[in-house]
């Protein structure tokens, strides 16, 4: 069994900044990659920034130069520190990662139930 529970959601105002949390538990013998995506009401779940265990980055075009993700491997935990937050980026986040629950086991993707983000003008 996985778990994956994210944390640091709320509301703030434009410009502002939050650090979004999200640490996996359970049975986990690797994981091979954790990321962020976002959904706001009607439309479509996109990937906001991911990071690859040989460390390797992606990130939206609507958030580069504004959005930071780490991970802390010891922990299984994924972190986006959001900065000059607008109101474009109101949305819920989720926490995907892709990781084997043993060493005969597949890959395969596990989210976490969203936390929401609220930019206020």
């Amino acid at each position: 069994q996985v778990q994956l529970v994210e944390s640091g959601g709320g509301l703030v105002q434009a410009g502002g900044s939050l650090r979004l949390s999200c640490s996996a538990s359970g049975s986990i013998f690797r994981i091979n990659a954790m990321g962020w995506y976002r959904q706001a009401p009607g439309k479509q779940r996109d990937l906001v920034a991911a990071i690859t265990n040989g460390g390797s980055t992606n990130y939206a075009d609507s958030v580069k130069g504004r959005f930071t993700i780490s991970r802390d491997n010891a922990k299984n935990t994924v972190y986006l520190q959001m900065n000059s937050l607008k109101p474009e980026d109101t949305a819920v986040y989720y926490c995907n990662a892709n990781l084997k629950t043993s060493r005969y086991s597949g890959s395969r993707d596990y989210w976490g139930q969203g936390t929401q983000v609220t930019v206020s003008s």
